[in-house]
């Protein structure tokens, strides 16, 4: 009893429920292991007991991070402080739009009241003068954007906040508070919108692997020139709103690099790798032309190596081409703009930036394991490393350098996008976690969990659970530093970003832990503050204005899609699995789906739709050795799942050429997912050629070639981007997600 008691007070389950119907009990050396990541002792019942006794007998006046949304009710710590209260915030320093700069405001200082009734106050007034907590700019009545004013009782019965309150302006401030008693406690106070902002009411885009879309011009893989041109012509030509890609993080180096972008050495930090060479305005400028040339040689045989002879992508030497380029491209003198340019970026990145290339200058020596390091080089802020720094800072320099250069690269994208006419742009995808060798556990020792792996629990569809290899955030650690590292990362990606997919959004809420060495079974599911989560989320993408999709496919916990919701974070539902779970577990109708998703066919980790129609994933897998029954019954259960589906578009007459027609059945699904009200539209880009190879098969390392395929035909040919946009196949599947135009009646017809 005491463990368990001990557990809950620090978030750590003792116990979960894979169904509704079953409770599966967590080993007790599970729970003393994470509480022992967590910082606390639970080797002996008397551990136990101290610890107890410890966390009971401790009183906070506040928690280290206190969350307030604009025009909601206090949270307990502060409305229940004490009648007498002296309360003052210091909000951050600010310039015109939001952004922490400059010099900080004036201090606002109040006092707490005992609660009562709020004469004539709607939900959300504010007292005449008092700082505006909507944005800046907002009108008379308006809300901050993506909110979601009252309606009509629910207007007058909605609580405001108590008249005492003075509404800080949207951003992380430090709170302190002196009770009458003098009790003093002082914290972090994120005060957010209440939601993200929404993305334009209808939209489609493309979703891609940037990778595997290579042009002419690719260096062996898709770059940030590529995804522009695809943005561009996506939003003149065919209407697109958006593109989304993988997420685009700075990978670990070696021979091979990991080649999963969900498994990167910083989540903070794009790849250089992704840069299009030519675009960089020193390139013109390198006077060693024959070197770059026969660099462009050597990259222009590695692509018709993936395009024409059957070779995968090979990142690492697509890498040590750009690499070579680069290192010759730095030594151009920058122009006195771009040298104002970068310095602006070097003080705006601070030193998250400057521990990144470090830890890239470092592992260029010493290899891309920091633990194998010299034991001096293992703490980023020794005075072995700070020696280390000072003897490499040419080498710091050109990773500081390839930061800003990608970060203008995907700017430029961004523009370019919203430049053609696309209501969001491009989609950045967050991964749920960092290699535990790469910069970021380097950099950020004590905010990660020791000994500790993200993983999932075991389920109908694997029944000995995932480790993903993936140390997870200490959610103390997140709370006592006023989630600054969770801040910095949001921030960085968000910047050119026209929205933001966020891999196993759930993680904002619990993560699996799976104590080193033993297997995901034996996990249990750790809690993190998720209004606190939320509320940086919505902070920083209100202030970037971008929207926000959250992944949320698999096992949800109740209550975590409608919080997500709450705030704006839209879900994503994909067809095959939308089915009326409550009902007759049939294929969902288009009208009662979700209206706040993403809807599409399918995902990087699920079969193309032409591989779904055909059977070809169950195939695959089968050779692969993947299935726990045998392939006929396989076969059965895939064929009669994908028949229902196919005779409900049928009887909605969204398949008109009938049974046989496998491109128009890709036509008829996406005719469906745009008859749904979801907001956003998503196409699988190798869908729309006919790709029948899932670019990830989960559950494979070697057994299949995940994350270096380049997107192809039906037939496994290759195909570049020149070629997929000139692709009838792709244009009668783009014709179905055309809005359609009103009719207009011949002017002699038309009514009076």
């Amino acid at each position: 009893m005491g463990l368990s008691r001990l557990a809950a007070l620090h978030g750590v389950a003792t116990s979960y429920s894979p169904s509704p119907d079953v409770t599966v009990s967590v080993p007790d050396d599970t729970v003393i292991a994470v509480l022992a990541a967590l910082g606390v002792d639970a080797g002996t019942p008397a551990d136990v007991r101290k610890c107890l006794a410890a966390a009971e007998s401790r009183s906070r006046l506040l928690p280290p991070t206190v969350v307030v949304w604009a025009g909601e009710p206090l949270p307990s710590a502060l409305a229940g402080l004490p009648p007498g209260s002296t309360v003052t915030v210091e909000p951050e320093p600010s310039d015109s739009s939001g952004h922490p700069a400059g010099r900080p405001p004036a201090p606002l200082s109040m006092r707490a009241r005992a609660a009562g009734p709020v004469s004539g106050a709607p939900a959300g007034s504010r007292a005449p003068g008092s700082p505006a907590a909507d944005a800046p700019g907002a009108a008379p009545g308006e809300t901050a954007e993506g909110a979601v004013p009252p309606r009509g009782d629910e207007a007058a019965a909605a609580p405001a906040p108590p008249a005492w309150w003075i509404p800080p302006p949207h951003g992380v401030h430090r709170i302190h508070v002196r009770t009458p008693d003098n009790r003093r406690a002082t914290a972090t106070l994120v005060a957010a919108p209440p939601r993200v902002p929404q993305p334009p009411e209808r939209t489609h885009g493309f979703l891609v692997q940037l990778y595997s879309l290579l042009s002419a011009r690719s260096w062996g893989m898709g770059d940030l020139g590529d995804l522009t041109d695809l943005a561009v012509w996506a939003g003149r030509s065919v209407g697109s709103g958006f593109v989304q890609v993988n997420p685009l993080h700075a990978a670990v180096p070696g021979k091979p690099t990991d080649p999963s972008p969900y498994r990167p050495s910083s989540r903070r930090f794009p790849d250089p790798v992704h840069l299009h060479v030519e675009s960089i305005p020193e390139y013109g400028h390198v006077r060693d032309r024959a070197t770059l040339d026969d660099l462009r040689q050597d990259a222009a045989a590695l692509s018709e190596a993936v395009l024409n002879k059957g070779a995968l992508i090979d990142r690492d030497a697509v890498w040590e081409l750009k690499r070579q380029a680069l290192e010759l491209v730095v030594r151009v003198p920058l122009t006195p703009g771009r040298r104002a340019d970068y310095c602006d970026f070097l003080a705006e990145q601070g030193q998250a930036l400057e521990d990144h290339a470090l830890w890239c200058a470092l592992a260029e020596v010493h290899g891309p394991d920091w633990h194998t390091w010299p034991e001096a080089l293992r703490d980023p802020r020794s005075p072995g490393t700070a020696r280390a720094r000072s003897e490499l800072l040419d080498r710091v320099d050109f990773h500081c350098r390839l930061a800003w250069l990608t970060a203008g690269q995907l700017a430029a994208a961004q523009r370019a996008a919203e430049d053609a006419g696309m209501g969001v742009g491009i989609v950045h995808d967050l991964a749920v976690g960092v290699h535990p060798a790469g910069a970021d556990t380097w950099s950020q020792q004590e905010a990660f969990a020791h000994g500790m792996s993200v993983g999932a629990p075991p389920d109908a569809f694997n029944a000995r659970g995932q480790d993903w290899g993936l140390p997870p955030w200490r959610p103390d650690v997140l709370a006592a530093t006023g989630y600054a590292a969770y801040r910095g990362l949001l921030r960085g990606l968000l910047a050119h970003a026209g929205a933001l997919r966020i891999d196993h959004v759930m993680g904002l809420f619990r993560l699996w832990w799976v104590p080193e060495g033993r297997p995901p079974t034996d996990g249990t599911y750790v809690a993190y503050d998720a209004e606190a989560m939320l509320a940086v989320l919505v902070l920083e993408a209100h202030r970037a204005r971008t929207a926000v999709v959250g992944e949320d496919l698999g096992t949800v916990a109740p209550g975590v899609r409608e919080a997500l919701a709450r705030r704006g974070v839209l879900g994503t539902s994909v067809l095959w699995f939308e089915r009326d779970w409550e009902g007759d577990g049939r294929p969902l109708a288009p009208e009662k789906w979700r209206r706040d998703c993403l809807a599409t066919a399918t995902t990087h980790d699920l079969p193309s739709t032409a591989a779904r129609l055909t059977g070809d994933h169950v195939t695959l897998r089968h050779r692969l050795g993947l299935l726990t029954r045998s392939l006929e019954e396989e076969l059965t259960e895939d064929a009669t799942d994908t028949a229902e589906w196919l005779a409900l578009l049928a009887r909605l007459r969204m398949l008109p050429e009938g049974d046989g027609d496998e491109e128009a059945a890709v036509r008829a699904v996406h005719r469906f997912l745009r008859r749904t009200p979801a907001r956003m539209t998503g196409v699988w880009l190798p869908d729309t050629v006919g790709d029948r190879r899932p670019q990830n098969l989960p559950g494979t390392w070697d057994q299949y070639p995940n994350w270096r395929l380049p997107i192809a035909d039906p037939e496994g040919h290759p195909v570049t981007l020149e070629e997929i946009t000139a692709s009838p196949r792709l244009h009668a599947l783009m014709e179905v997600l055309r809005p359609r135009k009103p009719h207009t009646a011949p002017p002699g017809e038309r009514r009076p």
